[in-house]
């Protein structure tokens, strides 16, 4: 008897098969999926690990070996990362014949070279940091560096001998603030008297650490003068870098003065910067729109000014010697043009001042004109593996420097963009593709996809350091560039050639007419709905995953490289997706913010320094300023302290007197105070013993309670950034007051204003 809904006859019999035969059907599709996805994995995987494919990773894992350095609590044992290195290297050199196990060694290897290099570096330049603020400290010594900034000076003095009351320290070197137009020059023995206060910690957690900055710098201690500077006659005799210092500084400042007397203002200033590389006296409307416009690496000489510069004295040379049949028939004048070239880049790189993105150019242009003059080809990914370790090895440090990350990014983005080639290519065999060709379609399709690929290269960089985009830089560096490449940087090098014949001053002037349009171009670009993107501040996980995919992508030849865009994909969601902070508490405590229940902080008490409330609202993603009245309407203040609210509508206080502590420990949700507290605290205490020792501390609600993130964790210890003792200990330390600050930390110069 057949059940009722169910096929009958033959019917039954082809049901029955099919359900038999489709799962083994299914499996074995399945299976023949997975063995032939296997095998094209693991030809890809051959292909990539080819001989010469793994020499670029070599110097990514030496930095991600100083990435490691700079996480540790504490200062590794220089024995300790030395031992390591040798160990790494012997490891590799045991598994030298292993196909994977090999590369695996290398790289660790690597690493372990990266971390001892620093960490040799750190222990060979050590030297004292000032820990508390000290006043009326006598300092004579010779100016080693000096820096004309648009409201002040800067000079940087090698302490010969420094006295003063409270000084817990005496640092080798002290960076100090002039008045405009009153600093000495390089190479003078100075006299002077100044407060002195320590080394800036970072504004936040997470922050850019200016103390790690200038301790590589040897610089221990900044401040600014008290009174007049004299210039007294030297007790000793200055060393052969200073008086190479003093040389260099003497050349750029006599191009640099010859300039803005032809060129007044910006102009002056920009070309000055494109020159001799002092760029810090460009107004801040023009610098906030060169970085809005994506501009501004053409204010730091980099790659692109290097290759300008040789590439014009090669092409000059080699013309020329062509000009003469005979002599260029018997003579390799290219191979002559290419030492002139070599010689004219090595000339810029000193007067430039040698920074990390003209270091990396200037070997990177070494290795191309060297290979010209030996008829050897250069490969552009070795190319920039060599620059990346002389760079990494010279001076180790500037791996987390965002100037070395945002140059190494956009050069290794146009390297593989040309490796892979364009999308299209123009036939010029076709009338099309000839007609396209004369009228410069290539050449500006080839400068819009190289402005979108280092644009899109550096923004992980720029947003995370800089909490900005720049969604018009395409559109600014296809009007502005061609005019800098033609125009403004052949003029500024005849102007350098034709300055000690005195007839540099046409040459200036034509040089201003293209920086004009520059200008405008930026201001312009400033001006657009939406110019300003803002993005808030996100971790360094993020970071170090899109890097990851920035270098799989780049690096890899097959279809694996296609996971670099997964990971730069989920970087940017995690990025996008990191959760801000409610309290933002300043390092001395006179700072606090809060996020009111409208999204946005509100100010509590700024104390008189603005220049952390600036970067927390930057960090934050926030438009205003440190003057918009809108930063205190949630705010409610009397003379015993402040009081902010928070989005669910507990209290936050910034407490100033005794009774204002008992009272607000009862009813505030948190209590900060710029000084200690003894009284009894059921809040959320943040006071000077806490700030004290944590730094900057930022504090979020998680639901049950406060998750507090601080700039220096409980156990931090690193040359930079000394533990201080602990509060049973006595300690002298006055009131810290800073000077105040004025500006953002910007890609050049992140460093702050004392």
């Amino acid at each position: 008897m057949v059940e009722p809904g169910k096929p009958r006859g033959r019917a039954q019999i082809w049901v029955d098969a099919i359900a038999r035969r489709r799962p083994a059907a299914w499996s074995a599709d399945l299976s023949n999926f997975i063995r032939k996805f296997r095998e094209v994995l693991a030809r890809w995987a051959v292909a990539e690990v080819a001989p010469g494919r793994l020499v670029p990773w070599l110097p990514v894992a030496f930095g991600l070996g100083i990435v490691i350095y700079f996480t540790a609590e504490r200062e590794p044992q220089l024995w300790a990362a030395a031992m390591l290195a040798l160990a790494g290297v012997a490891i590799a050199f045991a598994a030298r014949r292993g196909a994977i196990g090999f590369p695996l060694a290398l790289g660790l290897a690597a690493a372990a070279a990266g971390f001892a290099t620093v960490t040799i570096k750190a222990a060979f330049i050590a030297h004292p940091v000032l820990q508390f603020p000290a006043s009326g400290v006598a300092i004579s010594g010779f100016v080693e560096t000096r820096e004309e900034r648009e409201r002040s000076d800067r000079v940087v003095v090698r302490v010969h001998r420094i006295e003063g009351r409270r000084l817990d320290q005496a640092p080798d070197r002290v960076r100090v603030s002039v008045r405009k137009g009153t600093a000495p020059a390089v190479g003078a023995f100075v006299e002077l008297k100044a407060r002195l206060t320590q080394p800036l910690q970072a504004l936040r957690p997470g922050g850019y650490d200016f103390a790690r900055d200038l301790y590589f710098q040897r610089i221990g201690a900044s401040g600014y003068v008290l009174g007049a500077i004299k210039t007294a006659e030297p007790p000793v005799q200055p060393g052969l870098w200073l008086r190479y210092a003093t040389f260099i500084d003497g050349l750029r400042d006599g191009i640099d003065k010859r300039i803005r007397a032809v060129l007044p203002g910006d102009k002056g200033s920009i070309a000055s910067a494109l020159i001799t590389g002092k760029r810090d006296a460009i107004s801040a409307p023009v610098n906030d729109a060169m970085y809005v416009s994506s501009l501004a690496h053409v204010l730091s000489i980099s790659g692109y000014h290097m290759a300008v510069v040789a590439g014009i004295v090669f092409f000059v040379v080699r013309a020329s010697l062509a000009l003469i049949p005979a002599f260029a028939s018997r003579h390799p004048i290219k191979k002559w043009a290419a030492l002139a070239a070599l010689i004219a880049a090595a000339f810029y790189l000193l007067l430039s001042g040698a920074e990390v993105a003209t270091q990396r150019s200037f070997i990177m242009i070494a290795i191309v004109l060297i290979g010209v003059m030996v008829d050897r080809p250069a490969l552009t990914f070795r190319t920039l593996t060599v620059a990346a370790f002389g760079v990494l090895l010279l001076a180790p440090e500037s791996v987390v420097h965002p100037s070395f990350q945002m140059s190494f990014a956009a050069t290794l983005a146009l390297i593989a963009g040309y490796q892979y080639g364009l999308p299209w290519k123009a036939d010029a065999d076709t009338s099309l593709g000839a007609r396209a060709a004369l009228w410069g379609t290539r050449e500006i399709a080839g400068l819009i996809l190289a402005s979108l690929v280092a644009g899109l290269a550096t923004t992980p960089y720029a947003a995370f350091h800089f909490h900005r985009l720049a969604p018009y830089g395409v559109i600014a560096n296809l009007i502005a560039m061609p005019v800098v490449s033609a125009w403004v940087m052949p003029m500024g090098i005849l102007g350098v050639l034709a300055m000690p014949f005195g007839f540099d001053g046409l040459l200036w002037r034509l040089m201003g007419e293209g920086l004009d349009w520059m200008i405008f171009v930026a201001l312009w670009v400033t001006s657009l709905p939406g110019a300003v993107g803002r993005m808030s501040a996100f971790g360094t996980g993020a970071l170090l995953l899109g890097t990851l995919g920035l270098l799989v992508l780049c690096l890899l030849r097959t279809p694996l490289r296609w996971v670099g865009a997964a990971l730069v994909a989920i970087a940017s969601l995690w990025a996008v997706n990191t959760p801000r902070p409610d309290v933002w508490i300043a390092a001395d405590g006179q700072a606090l913010a809060v996020r009111g229940p409208g999204g946005k902080l509100s100010v509590v008490h700024s104390g008189r320094d603005a220049f952390a409330v600036r970067e927390w609202l930057s960090a934050d993603g926030d438009a205003r300023t440190v003057k918009d009245k809108s930063l205190r309407e949630d705010v409610r203040c009397d003379e015993a302290g402040c009081i902010g609210r928070l989005a669910d509508g507990r209290l936050v206080s910034m407490a100033l007197t005794a009774e204002a502590w008992e009272e607000d420990c009862a009813r505030a949700a948190v209590v900060v105070s710029a000084r200690d507290v003894q009284a009894e605290c059921i809040a959320t205490l943040i006071d000077r013993n806490v700030w004290r020792q944590s730094g900057a501390i930022t504090l979020r609600w998680t639901g049950n309670s406060f998750e507090a993130i601080a700039a220096r964790p409980a156990g931090y210890d690193r040359p930079w950034s000394r533990a201080l003792p602990s509060p049973a200990e006595p300690v002298t330390q006055p009131t810290i007051r800073p000077a105040p600050r004025d500006a953002t930390p910007r890609v050049e110069d992140l460093e702050p204003e004392d």
